[in-house]
């Protein structure tokens, strides 16, 4: 898999995922909207940790920078 994440969408992505726990965990939200977003924040998650987004790879969008040569 070729990175296809920048740094800044990666904070994004982590802190979005904090704000969905942070909500479910103070009971503001729940039932299946709590689901869905849990499952949405487990995605961030992973994808952040491995630099890869499969929806951005058949999109492609790249929010990685590029080295200078």
């Amino acid at each position: 898999m070729k990175k296809n994440m920048g740094t800044i969408d990666k904070a994004i992505r982590i802190f979005v995922a904090a704000v969905i726990a942070v909500l479910y965990f103070q009971n503001i939200i729940s039932g299946t909207l709590a689901i869905v977003l849990g499952i949405v924040a487990i995605i961030f998650v992973i994808t952040s940790f491995i630099n890869f987004c499969p929806l951005y790879a058949l999109l492609g969008i790249n929010t990685c920078k590029k080295k200078a040569n």
